[in-house]
């Protein structure tokens, strides 16, 4: 490739210069910025936040500085429920913080396991490269939820709630994984000397220990069993005394887990539709439910969504919450900013381009709690966020089918909602390995 000469130079500026729009477009990007520059305020103005199915509301929640989307969203959905059950107040919530600590802990024997299984590789190797760049987080799938839940249960935010670190995680993630990376040092070392496998669990349960402790120290240690009292909507008082996170799960939420898979929409060459999938070196709970999808073509993958309103129960789903988004109006949409006609750029490439070639993956999860349906198509949905009630529509955000579209990648569904061929090929198909730095991989 040749350098860019003075004459090519000459020529890039000539086709600025000649322009009679440019000067405007520059004053306006440089003083209001691209987005605001491009915003298309009539699109806006058309995605009102009226559905014509529309579940009902709580207050929103919010994960502030910290990575726990897919935990909002899950105990999100569960809540909605356990209200509409047990009258419980608006304002009631299942404690984010505590499926944080027992997650924390998980991951970080999960992290030794995998250093462990690659500790004859050097560390230049991708695979342990992919581990030590990044030996824990915040984010999260669906499925690791699930493990969570079934090992530890859950508890309402009164009985564990919020704290410094739960809220904003970047200083214990900081020493968190720097310890981890230690750790694995110390792992490899001792089987490149051979050491004996007694050795290495003494290592291991000193290591848990240790990361224990960190965890106890900075978000409280987690109940046992707690004690849960509330008054209903009518007012009536409610006490239940020294139960235990499983059994508060098993009695107040009641869900099946087993009954929720994970349905992904990935059009790319390598993931055949109507194949599950697992990712390598994905997961929290070692021995727990492993990460599985399900790839549909988007006209199923949206169909079951709205079954699974209609039917009146709230979807966990997963996107790319960067691309189109206003987030202080609470609108994802793709045609809300005319990027290509402010410079003259065509910046279209499709759903399957944009995650073969790094442009887009999974980043954030929410719930699905509306959809439109005009003639029994949906136009646009209403979106449960976690980042608090000062965005968008007190909270919940208006999405345009077309944004659906374009960067939703999962949602979690009922088995019951899906034709029984495909609940066969959830059940019973081989999966395919996906490699850990896959898109499908990526953690909400």
């Amino acid at each position: 490739m040749s350098e860019i000469t003075q004459e090519e130079l000459a020529f890039y500026k000539e086709a600025v210069s000649v322009s009679p729009k440019s000067a405007a477009i520059r004053n306006a990007v440089t003083t209001n910025g691209i987005l605001q520059a491009a915003r298309d305020n009539e699109r806006a103005g058309a995605l009102t936040p009226v559905f014509s199915v529309d579940l009902e509301s709580s207050p929103v929640a919010n994960q502030l500085q910290s990575g726990r989307c897919w935990m909002f969203a899950a105990l999100n959905t569960m809540r909605h429920d356990m209200k509409a059950v047990y009258g419980l107040p608006g304002d009631f919530e299942l404690s984010q913080s505590y499926t944080f600590f027992w997650d924390k802990l998980e991951k970080a024997n999960y992290f030794y396991e995998n250093i462990l299984a690659t500790a004859d590789k050097p560390t230049d190797d991708r695979e342990v490269a992919f581990l030590l760049q990044m030996p824990q987080q915040d984010g999260g799938q669906w499925d690791m939820l699930v493990a969570l839940i079934e090992k530890y249960g859950v508890v309402p935010q009164s009985a564990y709630p919020e704290s410094q670190a739960s809220s904003h995680s970047a200083e214990f993630n900081r020493l968190y994984n720097g310890k981890l990376r230690k750790d694995a040092i110390t792992l490899r070392k001792l089987v490149a000397a051979n050491a004996a496998q007694a050795k290495i669990d003494e290592k291991l349960a000193q290591f848990g220990r240790e990361n224990y402790h960190m965890l106890s120290l900075t978000f409280g240690e987690p109940p046992v069993a707690f004690d849960f009292s509330y008054r209903d909507k009518d007012n009536n008082f409610h006490r239940e005394q020294a139960i235990s996170p499983l059994d508060f799960f098993a009695k107040h939420v009641g869900w099946e887990l087993s009954d929720y898979i994970s349905i992904i929409n990935a059009p790319t060459a390598d993931k055949p539709f109507n194949q599950t999938y697992n990712v390598k070196m994905l997961g929290n709970v070692s021995g727990g439910r492993e990460v599985k999808h399900l790839n549909l073509d988007l006209a199923t993958f949206k169909d079951l969504a709205v079954k699974q309103l209609l039917a009146g129960e709230n979807v966990w789903f997963g996107v790319d919450m960067g691309p189109k988004l206003d987030r202080k109006a609470g609108l994802m949409d793709t045609k809300l900013f005319n990027e290509d006609d402010l410079f003259d750029v065509d910046f279209s490439i499709t759903k399957a381009e944009r995650l073969e070639y790094g442009d887009s993956l999974m980043t954030h999860a929410m719930v699905l709690t509306g959809v439109d349906l005009v003639d029994g198509k949906p136009t646009k949905w209403k979106v449960e966020n976690s980042w608090g009630d000062k965005n968008g529509n007190k909270g919940y955000f208006t999405m345009s089918d077309e944004w659906f579209d374009e960067f939703t990648y999962q949602i979690v569904i009922k088995k019951e909602f899906l034709p029984e061929e495909l609940r066969d090929i959830y059940e019973t198909a081989t999966p395919i390995m996906l490699a850990p730095w896959d898109p499908m991989g990526a953690l909400a």
